[in-house]
């Protein structure tokens, strides 16, 4: 069994690695624009350990994460605006806050009632921290990953009220975008727009079929690493096979 830490041990050991006479001139160096990408790259390893089912590699990436974390507090200690303490704190109240259910007097029958009661408890939170009326849209973060955004910005405007196009609505927008890259004197500002358009279809009809598109293309890719490991064994297939997954219907 590993010996426990705890979070002061944890923030005493960042502490003196920030320290500008004592700790490491790289921690030094940084902040928090610095730091931003490893904070992603960490998370996205997360995943990585989770989709391999790897525990042991879990629990490292974890640990890397929860670096970025006290990299953040501690810079923020630094400059005076909140520390872990406060990070933690916050946390705390807002699990309590969504969770009238458990900790209140609210109910919930099942998950569907679990996530309404939980986005309606954001919403009123966004209301709360925002001096003037803003859209339903203003505050899904920039520098998720396009897909990922994608499908946020759609669900979001769903809730708020706007419907949903009809499924075969859906699949017609894409095939007419996907016909126009099929040119190939099409300019780049008008392929560009083509191929916008076909992904922003494309995300409609996997919200309407209930699917998250950066998982779905995830799970292509590495079944794409599969068939072109296949294929540099000298395996025989089509190009089609290879290149989308799928044979062409006879």
């Amino acid at each position: 069994m590993t010996a426990p830490v705890s979070l002061d041990e944890l923030r005493a050991v960042m502490a003196r690695l920030r320290d500008p006479e004592k700790g490491c001139p790289w921690d030094v160096k940084q902040n928090f624009a610095s730091i931003a990408p490893y904070t992603v790259e960490e998370a996205y390893e997360v995943m990585e350990a989770i989709v391999r089912e790897d525990r042991a590699a879990l629990c490292d990436e974890l640990g890397d994460l929860l670096l970025q974390v006290l990299f953040h507090a501690r810079m923020a200690e630094e400059e005076g605006s909140f520390a872990l303490d406060d990070v933690l704190a916050a946390l705390h109240d807002k699990l309590i806050r969504r969770h009238p259910h458990v900790f209140g007097e609210a109910q919930a029958r099942d998950e569907a009632a679990v996530k309404l009661a939980w986005e309606a408890q954001k919403a009123r939170e966004r209301e709360g921290k925002a001096a003037a009326p803003v859209g339903a849209l203003h505050d899904v973060a920039q520098a998720l990953p396009a897909l990922l955004r994608g499908g946020k910005l759609i669900r979001r405007a769903e809730r708020a009220g706007l419907p949903l196009p009809a499924a075969c609505d859906m699949a017609e927008w894409a095939r007419q975008s996907v016909s126009l890259l099929a040119c190939d004197d099409l300019p780049a500002q008008e392929a560009e727009m083509a191929l916008g358009g076909a992904l922003q279809s494309l995300l409609l009809l996997a919200r309407r079929q209930g699917l998250e598109a950066e998982s779905v293309l995830r799970d292509a890719n590495r079944a794409f690493e599969a068939r072109y490991a296949a294929y540099e064994r000298g395996e025989p297939m089509t190009a089609q096979a290879l290149w989308s997954g799928c044979a062409a219907r006879e």
